[in-house]
């Protein structure tokens, strides 16, 4: 059992890492996008909010990759299971329960729904600061002569 919590808390640090450089990539470049759409701020703000959204999905999709390729890797779902499937029900904590890990990998699942509540919500603060700041910058460019 303490074999499962290490590896699953070992692809979930590899997920984390994925996310912080992933957020922090994202907040860069639409940093310079909303600053380069002044004056447009109905139409900026929602594309800055699109975008943002966007790429954090295919954070989440790349992490979810991640997950599917462990459970490759450690055999840990039935023989014949689709694993990307198999990492989306359990990422998302969707649970449909149709795939569930061998019995030497039980703990898995947890730990990638665990991983996954814990990327969704530091996926929503990143959204919302990002529409917190964009709105913040076109407001004071509209204050600034």
């Amino acid at each position: 059992m303490l074999f499962q919590l290490l590896v699953g808390s070992a692809v979930s640090a590899i997920n984390i890492a994925i996310h912080s450089l992933w957020t922090v990539a994202a907040i860069g470049l639409l940093r310079n996008v909303a600053l380069s759409a002044a004056g447009r701020a109905g139409l900026q703000l929602s594309g800055v909010m699109v975008a943002t959204a966007l790429a954090l999905m295919l954070a989440h999709t790349l992490e979810i990759v991640v997950w599917s390729v462990a459970y490759w890797v450690l055999g840990a779902a039935p023989a014949g299971s689709n694993l990307l499937y198999f990492a989306f029900v359990n990422y998302t904590t969707l649970g449909y329960g149709d795939v569930i890990p061998v019995k030497q990998w039980l703990l898995i699942g947890p730990m990638a729904a665990m991983n996954g509540i814990l990327m969704f919500g530091w996926s929503t603060a990143v959204l919302f600061e990002v529409l917190q700041k964009t709105i913040e910058r076109q407001a004071a460019l509209t204050k600034s002569p």
